[in-house]
């Protein structure tokens, strides 16, 4: 600590801290419209002017020194701050009480107020340009934007999609998309960073357009005519009366506007945030505050909420007869499944029942579906898709390391030296978590290699680009750990205190020798040679992977590879280490947490443990099973063998995301009573007996589990919509017509149980949660958690981790000369799987209407297709007919397609292989005949889809070139500058 003078009294402040953060601190308030706290210093208004040991300085990026005087309220300074604003208002017309965007926290009216300002010394001067409305979500108004570059931070450093700039040599700057583009052209992905950091209304939703303000709505030209009265009385009011104005208008809004916390629905990185409603229409999204996202999104956390209030949501039960479905009370529909269920389990056992949880819905939800199976019908059948996606990585942690989650945070992430990415398409997959990435990586120097068969962006992006042959990780990753153990590269400290099995594991090594594993992978000595090295110089090392590994018949054997790769080399036990398995949906995590799985009740406690299992008998009075139940895909071959009767499936669309789906469809419709709980009449839907109509998370109460083992509330938003439940609420009345006593009242009471019952909850509840608090599991009973795991040592008894060896085998249903090309598949940004809820908004639907093929430029040449002729795709189990998109992303024989589609899902097309381990399903080894129909369309990506679009890197805002502009002068009459610029990397 240092200490600083402030106003003649003296402070402590941390070495190297902002002026603007410890004057913040402080309890004073300094005006400032560019700074902002998750941004930095920008430098662009000039607003946050103090004096620093006599001379004027921006606050935001002067740092406090030792000794340091500084003055926030003297003469000069008040004049300086003036006369930075002053030319602000030149660029911004004040007509506050008819803004969509007075709503309390427009930061050029709060500074406006602040300064006292009354009269503008610089007139307003409007822009030579039109709006922009080109983006389905949001406007652009030049003659509104006050330049402050915060919009172009955020795009270039934040979000780093690098395509908002300010043309400062231009006689009339302004902020362009793509060097001039339209926005709705650009390379613009929607992600909504520039809309939540714009200090003003120059960037607005459209959905707050005429929907905030009481005036708002009215004709543009009422509208004109009422901003003309305004203005013609300032000269004679002032501004002070205007915005008192503005301020009670502001105020009535805060009547008919709620602003909810909620987590995001999508991914699994844990967004949170505000949601801002008037009755039932969402006005926008505001994230701000949430410990996994801050001000970031993507474009389905911030704009895909069109489900929500779509027209074809399910308001009442449904029951099937007769081939039909018929609209049903919720007293026929409960009746008919607590009958049908009873009949089924008196006539053929418990075990003839199977039960899939919800990885969408709640970690309560969760824990009450399992507690249905399992203490009601008396099976462990119960399992959630994490069997198609993640139990892989979870086996993988769990041999190595003992807890099946991520070791550490997104911080973490950010703080490695050295990233390697493995099989993940983060920027599509799990946007924010890659936004963290590129900025580390552009502004911080860090390293980053990716391996994927796919060159998406951030394989673009990387320092070393791997591309492998399929399903060959394994053995290049063993091949490291041999080079580096063998030429004693190895942390041998680590090794030798914190680890066991390392004579074994050595052996296990001997076939994957440099050589080998540059026959098998395709890759060279050189390029792995280069990869052992970075990996060797790297103080810090993250890894992160997704289902490019778990999706393989050795997902499970990849995985503990990459774990025991991250223990050789001591890469776990501090900051900026360790293993990140990123979490598909919002709470995959959570639903395997909670006991959704065959072979394990809550927190991972098995089910063939005696004292778990008394404890929980003790708790529920009754008698639970002792034997492992079926997962997901037991359950479908259980079908086909009869044996298994009746399922009861909530927020999954298993019948297309399931491999091989035809075959899964085929076991649906031999089931002898299904009942299927979705808020969307789905695919799977049809194969129902009785369809239930559940809730989104906008409806409900509880809490979701993202990929770091953050546990995060969501709040109600939104009432159901009539004749819908919440989940929770739905099993608690299938439970308790099937006899059983349940009395939950609230989400938060399930958490108590849970909590009572799981060592690694047993600090949880929602008091904890409250708000934008979360916890990272395991949590103490005091409500300590571990945002790092193995700090103190490792999940295992002796709290050593362990080496795990593994061998290659080699993949599945390699192409040959019929089945010729390999077909890799994965997401797509805009996006979530099948799109069933991002299809019903309107503006995704736009910019990526319909699935396609991405097809090599070399074989689309040899075969004769262009972007938009028609292709059939036959596998050994279907076909899909589908477009081409030719694009340099993929490479030679190599297919991708994306899962957005329910009328050609590609799980058509994959087999029912699976890794042996986990019976998760090898996605992503599957051959097809390529057919070329007589048929050319349109591209299936309009060319107002971002890909098409041409990014501007640059270092930030580059705030020196409007400092070099020759109408630019530094506000305080003439005195010496203390320009202090922040490195931005």
């Amino acid at each position: 600590m240092i200490q600083v003078v402030i106003d003649d009294v003296v402070h402590d402040a941390e070495v190297e801290q902002r002026l603007v953060d410890l004057i913040d601190r402080l309890g004073e308030t300094i005006p400032r419209v560019c700074y902002h706290a998750q941004l930095g210093p920008i430098q662009t208004c000039d607003t946050c002017m103090v004096e620093v040991n006599g001379q004027l300085a921006r606050a935001c990026a002067t740092e406090a020194v030792d000794g340091m005087v500084v003055s926030t309220r003297s003469a000069r300074v008040a004049a300086a701050q003036v006369e930075a604003f002053d030319r602000i208002l030149s660029n911004h017309l004040l007509y506050c009480t008819v803004c969509d965007n007075n709503n309390g926290n427009c930061t050029v009216h709060n500074t406006t107020r602040l300064l006292a300002i009354e009269h503008q010394r610089i007139p307003f001067a409007p822009k030579p340009y039109e709006v922009d409305e080109t983006n389905p979500f949001y406007r652009y108004d030049p003659s509104q934007c006050i330049l402050c570059g915060r919009c172009v931070e955020a795009c270039q450093n934040v979000e780093v999609n690098e395509t908002l700039s300010i043309n400062w040599e231009d006689p009339n700057p302004r902020v362009l998309w793509d060097g001039g583009s339209p926005i709705g052209e650009s390379s613009c992905v929607s992600c909504g960073h520039c809309v939540t950091v714009c200090p003003c209304n120059a960037l607005m939703e459209k959905s707050m357009l005429g929907q905030a303000g009481f005036f708002t709505s009215l004709r543009k030209s009422t509208l004109n005519g009422m901003i003309g009265v305004v203005k013609g009385v300032e000269p004679e009011t002032g501004y002070g009366t205007i915005l008192a104005l503005s301020e009670v208008e502001e105020a009535m809004r805060e009547h008919r506007i709620r602003k909810t916390k909620t987590v995001c629905t999508y991914c699994g990185v844990g967004c949170s945030f505000d949601v801002w409603t008037k009755d039932r229409h969402i006005l926008k999204v505001a994230p701000e505050q949430g410990p996994a996202n801050g001000i970031s999104t993507c474009v389905k956390g911030k704009f895909g909420w069109g489900h929500i209030n779509s027209p074809d949501r399910i308001t009442t039960p449904l029951i099937r007869e007769n081939g039909e479905f018929r609209k049903a009370s919720w007293d026929e529909a409960l009746a008919l499944i607590a009958r049908q269920l009873s009949e089924i389990k008196s006539q053929s056992g418990p075990d003839s029942i199977g039960f899939i949880a919800s990885s969408k819905c709640t970690n309560e939800e969760s824990y009450l579906m399992q507690k249905l199976a399992r203490a009601v019908i008396g099976t462990n059948n119960i399992d959630n898709c994490s069997r198609y996606c993640q139990a892989p990585a979870t086996t993988g942690l769990f041999r190595t390391v003992g807890y099946g989650g991520d070791s550490g945070s997104i911080s973490d992430m950010e703080q490695a030296d050295l990233l390697m990415m493995i099989g993940s398409n983060t920027a599509e997959s799990h946007p924010v978590i890659a936004t963290r990435v590129k900025s580390a990586h552009k502004l911080n120097g860090q390293k980053l290699i990716v391996s994927d068969i796919r060159e998406h962006e951030m394989a673009r992006r990387a320092d070393l680009f791997l591309h492998p042959k399929p399903s060959t990780d394994l053995v290049w990753i063993n091949a490291i750990s041999r080079y580096l153990l063998d030429r004693g590269l190895a942390n041998k400290k680590f090794l030798d205190e914190w680890v066991n099995g390392l004579a074994e594991f050595r052996k296990s090594l001997e076939p994957f020798t440099m050589e080998a594993a540059a026959r098998i992978s395709g890759l060279s000595v050189e390029t792995l040679t280069s990869v052992a090295r970075m990996i060797s110089e790297a103080n810090r090392m993250c890894i992160l992977w997704a289902m490019g590994v778990t999706q393989h018949s050795q997902g499970s054997d990849t995985s503990t590879a990459i774990s025991n790769l991250l223990l050789v080399t001591g890469n776990y036990m501090r900051p900026g280490t360790g293993a990140y398995p990123l979490r598909g949906h919002n709470n995959v995590q959570g639903a395997s947490d909670n006991g959704s799985m065959p072979n394990n009740l809550a927190g991972y406690q098995s089910v063939d443990d005696p004292e778990v299992r008394a404890r929980h008998e003790a708790t529920w009075k009754v008698k639970l099973p002792s034997t492992k139940g079926l997962d997901n895909h037991q359950m479908v071959e259980a079908i086909h063998e009869g044996k298994l009767k009746a399922m009861y499936m909530i927020g999954e669309e298993m019948s297309i995301v399931d491999s091989n789906a035809n075959y899964v469809g085929a076991a649906f419709s031999k089931l002898d009573f299904f009942v299927v709980q979705d808020i969307f009449f789905s695919q799977t839907c049809r194969y129902a007996n009785v369809v239930l109509p559940g809730a989104p998370s906008l409806e409900k109460e509880g809490t979701f589990t993202s990929t770091e083992r953050r546990i995060q509330r969501l709040y109600e938003v939104f009432e159901p919509l009539p004749g819908c439940r919440p989940d929770w609420t739905i099993i608690q009345n299938v439970a308790n017509q099937l006899g059983a006593d349940w009395h939950y009242g609230h989400p938060s009471e399930v958490m108590d149980e849970i909590a009572f019952l799981t060592p690694i909850f047993a600090g949880v509840n929602y008091q904890r949660l409250e708000g934008y608090k979360s916890l990272q599991w395991p949590v103490a009973a005091d409500g300590t958690d571990e945002p790092l795991l193995y700090t103190k040592e490792f999940a295992f008894p002796d709290g050593k981790a362990r080496l795990f060896p593994v061998s290659w085998i080699g993949p599945v249903d390699l192409p040959n000369a019929e089945y010729d090309l390999h077909l890799n598949n994965g997401r797509l940004l805009e996006h979530f799987h099948e799109g069933n809820l991002t299809y019903r908004t309107e503006g995704i639907r736009q910019k990526t209407p319909d699935v396609f093929v991405e097809v090599s430029p070399e074989l689309a040449e040899e075969r004769g297709i262009q972007s938009g002729t028609w292709v059939q795709l036959i596998s050994r189990y279907g076909q899909v007919r589908v477009r081409a998109l030719v694009t340099d992303r993929v490479s030679g024989q190599e297919l991708y397609m994306p899962m957005n589609s329910v009328e050609s899902p590609v799980n058509r097309l994959t087999g029912s292989h699976t890794d042996p381990v986990t019976n998760t399903p090898a996605y992503k080894e599957a051959s097809v005949h390529l057919r070329v129909l007589d048929e050319v369309g349109e591209s299936p990506l309009p060319r107002t889809n971002p890909r098409f679009g041409h990014p501007t890197p640059q270092r930030g805002v580059e705030v020196e070139r409007k400092w070099r502009r020759p109408d630019y002068q530094f506000p305080g009459n003439g005195f010496v500058q203390i320009q202090q610029v922040q490195n931005k990397g």
